[in-house]
């Protein structure tokens, strides 16, 4: 397991347990652009969770189950795949950083991880 592989996980596993946090508690930020890209405030809680299954499956990958980051980090990749193609179908291109930010975190993860096995 590589020093960079593990520096990149853990930044990817904090990020998406943060904004999990921040989605669950249902902060302004967070339901301000759930509405600008069109996404009904109820789903709110269901991403939150898919973010937060992130981020424990690559948590868990890391200390004792390898195959296990890389299924989450695939999961994180396609979310925020998905993330940014809602900003761009709804042309909400001003803050389209913070999903592509994840997505990046997560495809380096991803991409670690697979170099690791």
């Amino acid at each position: 397991m590589s020093i960079a592989y593990v520096i990149v996980a853990v930044v990817t596993i904090a990020a998406n347990a943060g904004i999990a946090a921040a989605d669950f508690a249902k902060a302004e930020f967070v339901l301000a652009n759930s509405a600008e890209v069109k996404l009904p405030p109820y789903w709110v809680p269901w991403l939150a969770t898919a973010k937060a299954a992130g981020a424990t499956g690559l948590l868990i990958g890391l200390i004792a189950f390898p195959p296990l980051a890389i299924a989450a980090a695939t999961g994180l990749v396609l979310f925020y795949l998905g993330a940014v193609g809602a900003h761009i179908r709804t042309r909400v291109l001003y803050n389209i950083y913070f999903p592509g930010f994840y997505l990046a975190l997560a495809t380096a993860s991803l991409l670690l991880a697979l170099a690791t096995r």
